[in-house]
């Protein structure tokens, strides 16, 4: 590992820099933050329109929205977003089972859950991104990271190069930076895959509901806006390659016809197949440190886990929220302090992890008294701790 010189006085004097590379949720929070704090920040990003027009829906629980808020957008988030404070259990039939108050894990002045248009989110961080002053390249990856006393050198798709006291690493679940600093953790599937869409909403959708059974393990929406949804069916995952995306609309809408309720309604939109998104479960803890030298990783690139709680993009967020308060908070950027943000980040998201893991391995393994709400219970009521 080389040799972690204090930051806190950077060479000549001059104002820290920082390479963020990935504009993902974490990526995009982190830049907001050290830029608020005055901190020269590049972010490069490999998808020309930076995901902006990627994604149907995402669930944001109360304490992905506290960070939300610590990033100046929350206003923003809530008049795009659909907030709720419930949970509907249904039968395959669309028989209401039981409905549970959601745990307000952001505090009791912000929802418990929000749900939203993916891309809505991504444009707000976007455009916060770009008003804060951080310089972003688009279409841009890192070739070559070389570690020395004094900082990083970094080789970039374009020939350019650049010199920084820090990288950040946010490039995702297959983080081309994790394999380049030697960590070789890599995401595993959990045997589940899901089928997604973005749809009108129905008058009455006004939380999430999921119905457990039928011929899926979970047939899901959540609304995204007064006038929208996301629904979402998962099944056990079936090869990608076997599967032709031009049939994604047929396979959807064939598992989504044998739910009741409002499902009906939704699956009579599940026409388009470049509209249906297909993927698998995926997990991943790297239980050591979470940096080498100077490269730290933050969000997907250190961990994921399956939606079965929600919980993924509010990881990702706070470790943004953590890792800047750690480096604007006058201490020297060394190797103490970015284990300091690993100890501080790993109890929780381990917690997570594993619960999300648990209730889809509980699934795939059929088991009927399984205590799903004691853990979900447990779970939240930790996440109300500011992480």
């Amino acid at each position: 590992m080389a040799d972690s010189r204090t930051l806190s006085q950077p060479t000549a004097g001059g104002t820290p820099t920082v390479l963020v590379i990935g504009g993902g949720a974490s990526g995009n929070a982190v830049t907001i933050l050290l830029r608020r704090a005055g901190i020269a920040v590049d972010l490069i990003e490999a998808k020309p329109d930076w995901n902006a027009t990627t994604g149907s829906g995402i669930t944001l629980q109360g304490n992905a929205l506290r960070v939300l808020r610590e990033l100046g957008v929350w206003e923003q988030v809530k008049a795009s977003g659909y907030a709720f404070g419930s949970l509907g259990v249904t039968a395959p039939d669309g028989t209401v089972l039981f409905v549970a108050e959601d745990i307000q894990t952001g505090g009791e002045d912000l929802p418990a859950t929000l749900g939203m248009q993916r891309p809505q989110l991504q444009q707000i961080l976007i455009d916060t991104v770009r008003a804060s002053g951080a310089d972003v390249r688009l279409g841009t990856t890192a070739e070559a990271l070389e570690q020395d006393a004094d900082g990083v050198s970094v080789r970039f798709s374009d020939g350019s190069e650049g010199r920084y006291d820090l990288v950040i690493a946010a490039d995702g679940l297959n983080s081309a930076t994790r394999a380049a600093i030697g960590i070789t953790d890599k995401p595993e599937p959990t045997g589940m895959g899901i089928w997604r869409i973005a749809a009108p909403r129905p008058e009455s959708v006004t939380r999430t509901d999921l119905a457990y059974g039928g011929p899926a393990y979970i047939a899901g929406y959540c609304p995204t806006s007064e006038n929208t949804i996301y629904a979402y069916v998962v099944e056990g995952c079936r090869d990608r390659t076997s599967i032709d995306p031009a049939t994604y609309a047929d396979e959807m809408r064939r598992l989504a016809q044998s739910y009741g309720g409002v499902w009906p309604e939704i699956t009579e939109h599940i026409t388009d197949p470049k509209k249906v998104n297909y993927t698998w479960f995926d997990h991943l803890l790297v239980e050591g440190s979470w940096h080498r030298g100077r490269v730290v990783l933050i969000g997907d690139a250190a961990h994921c886990c399956p939606p079965t709680m929600a919980q993924g993009a509010a990881m990702s967020l706070e470790d943004a929220l953590v890792l800047a308060e750690l480096l604007t908070s006058g201490r020297d950027w060394d190797d103490e302090l970015f284990q300091a943000y690993h100890d501080r980040r790993i109890p929780r998201v381990r917690t997570v992890v594993a619960a999300s893991m648990q209730i889809g391995q509980w699934q795939l393994d059929g088991v009927r008294d399984a205590d799903m709400a004691g853990l979900v219970g447990r779970t939240m009521n930790l996440l109300k701790e500011r992480p």
